[in-house]
């Protein structure tokens, strides 16, 4: 990874002047302000060079046929993101906002600088060139960088990161869909960003000056044309019900496939195999559903405003199945299967983008293929508006996907413009997420860094134990505090004279932890010289009562103390070699102090 240039003293300190203009609130609004604007003119400058991208690529395809560069569009701009990842960032920029969250948790909210630019470009080749992909979440990575950068830029705090972290990625949603209210809700669902009075209004700041922006860049249009056309109506309560277990279910198809997908390419070492295997499988797909191609907007806007089945069957357009007014439903319910191949090839071959526009694309294809079926079954006599379901279909994905029942409704309400259907919204987003928690109870987001207790949620007390460093709490030892298993009574009695401690670590041959010695254990004999050469270290050690490992969470360290009820544990890496020990009262100590920092609003 490349470091950071120093700033230079000068600068720092001119810097730090126009910092102490300002009381600490009215500087954290005016970051807030600032990222903002930075954000919503990176979100708006990365849609600028996917449809410019797209336009020269594509705006020649024969609507009426296949068109054979659909097979080479996608692995040329796989190809071609991936040089610019490996020879000009020089780091991995994937998995936009798990690496949020982990800088969160792990990394105290300390995003690379490159990240403030490096996902504009990278997934704006891969998009461009057909990557089945959204834009969304690298802006979101984007902003949140911006966030981090200018803080670390005037050497604010932790906490104070934190919420500039928070207001980076609540002013990409809000920026790059025109929804202020689903930018500040996806921080506090998604992000976990605490919704306190201290950080409420950056955040909406934060959302409402990206949005302002966008709106005079890109007018104030909705980012979807949709238009209600039959009103909310009790009697469609059953379908509503029954849409978001359907948009419950095909979110957790998304996601156990899509991590399987991971698992799969990840077996592969070389960049180029995954190159071959990811480029091939996502154009064979483009070229089969063009549909898969890119973003997939067009058929959003064609789903949720189409008046006819002329108009819907336009979907076909550029594929094997045009003209085959019959094939419809066949062609939307293989998009349904195959789109979460196309997303993770595009990622896992080496590509760049996000989930959010791959979830609005599948919910919206769910709902609309939801209400079709049902009115060709004609289930309970009842007919279902096509495009209010396909606009429904995309909130229960939404909040299936991301588990952000919020989110999905004011995101899809805001982005449409579907307010009169908000009581609809909110019924599909909880039955679609009541359906998914039940086998998945993390997002596709979260799942890495929760099976290895790295995900800060909203419960405090466990969002301490993620912030906690283990290197922090580590008592290191000098070698010559460190027994062996040969040592005489008289020369540990020697070496633990002028030390402070009460328990060693006896380390083998190669260097392995073999046991402990404990000072009370030897107080006995310590004071009787006669006795020095008649005992030695291996038969006065104990073994351990536990083993911590560096790589251990706090929530683990913490069991193990109670487990074992020991009041000093000792840390080995993963060779067995001695680390240090863990002391429960420096445990007890940093916690309170960092849940006193935490809380203090």
């Amino acid at each position: 990874m490349r470091s950071n240039r120093p700033i230079s003293r000068t600068a720092l300190l001119h810097l730090l002047v126009f910092r102490r203009g300002f009381s600490q609130r009215q500087f954290i609004l005016l970051m807030a302000f600032c990222v903002g604007i930075l954000t919503a003119l990176a979100g708006w400058t990365l849609k600028w060079l996917i449809g410019q991208i797209k336009y020269l690529l594509t705006h020649q395809f024969d609507v009426e046929g296949a068109n054979w560069l659909y097979l080479v569009y996608p692995v040329v701009g796989i190809y071609f993101t991936m040089l610019f990842v490996r020879y000009v960032v020089r780091d991995d920029i994937g998995h936009g906002i798990t690496k949020i969250l982990y800088a969160i948790a792990r990394k105290r909210s300390v995003i690379p600088a490159h990240n403030t630019w490096s996902s504009v470009f990278a997934s704006a080749i891969t998009i461009g060139c057909g990557g089945s992909v959204g834009a969304e979440a690298p802006i979101v990575l984007t902003g949140s960088a911006i966030g981090s950068n200018l803080g670390r830029l005037f050497r604010l705090n932790t906490r104070t990161l934190m919420l500039l972290v928070g207001c980076g990625a609540a002013g990409a949603v809000a920026g790059i869909f025109k929804a202020p209210i689903a930018g500040l809700v996806f921080t506090v669902e998604v992000i976990m960003v605490d919704l306190t009075m201290s950080s409420l209004l950056p955040l909406l700041l934060s959302c409402v000056t990206a949005t302002g922006v966008t709106y005079v860049l890109s007018g104030t249009e909705p980012v979807f044309a949709f238009q209600l056309h039959e009103a909310f109506a009790m009697d469609r309560t059953p379908a509503y019900i029954s849409l978001g277990i359907f948009c419950g279910i095909i979110a957790l198809y998304f996601a156990r496939v899509m991590l399987h997908l991971e698992h799969f390419f990840s077996r592969f070492q070389n960049r180029y195999t995954r190159l071959l295997l990811g480029g091939s499988l996502l154009s064979i797909l483009i070229y089969l559903f063009p549909s898969l191609y890119g973003e997939g907007y067009e058929l959003i806007n064609l789903l949720l405003g189409g008046q006819s089945e002329a108009d819907f069957l336009t979907a076909m357009n550029n594929s094997l199945f045009y003209g085959n007014s019959q094939l419809l439903l066949v062609y939307l319910a293989l998009l349904i299967v195959f789109k979460v191949f196309a997303s993770t090839a595009t990622n896992s071959g080496g590509g760049c983008g996000g989930i959010f526009a791959p979830s609005l694309f599948l919910g919206c294809v769910s709902g609309f293929f939801f209400s079709s079926v049902w009115n060709d079954v004609d289930v309970l006599g009842m007919h279902l508006p096509l495009n209010n379901f396909a606009l429904l279909g995309m909130c229960g994905l939404m909040s299936g996907v991301m588990h952000a029942p919020l989110t999905g409704v004011f995101l899809i309400a805001e982005l449409t413009g579907g307010y009169q259907l908000f009581l609809p919204l909110m019924i599909v987003s909880v039955c679609a997420y009541l359906t998914i928690v039940l086998f998945d109870p993390h997002s596709v987001y979260s799942q890495r860094l929760a099976r290895r207790g790295e995900l800060l949620t909203h419960d405090k007390d466990r969002a301490i134990l993620t912030l906690m460093r283990m290197d922090s709490v580590i008592e290191r030892y000098d070698d010559e505090l460190q027994l062996q298993p040969d040592m005489t009574l008289g020369r540990v009695v020697r070496l633990i004279s002028s030390s402070t401690y009460n328990v060693f670590p006896v380390i083998g041959k190669h260097g392995t932890l073999e046991g402990v010695l404990y000072i009370d254990d030897i107080r006995h004999i310590m004071f009787r010289p006669e006795l020095y050469n008649q005992f030695r270290v291996i038969g006065l050690m104990r073994p351990a009562p536990a083993r911590l490992d560096t790589h251990d969470s706090m929530d683990v360290v913490l069991k193990a103390f109670a487990r074992t009820r020991a009041w000093t544990l000792p840390v080995v890496n993963s060779d067995g070699h001695f680390v240090g020990f863990i002391r429960k009262s420096r445990v007890h100590a940093m916690y309170k102090k960092m849940m006193t920092d935490y809380s203090n609003d």
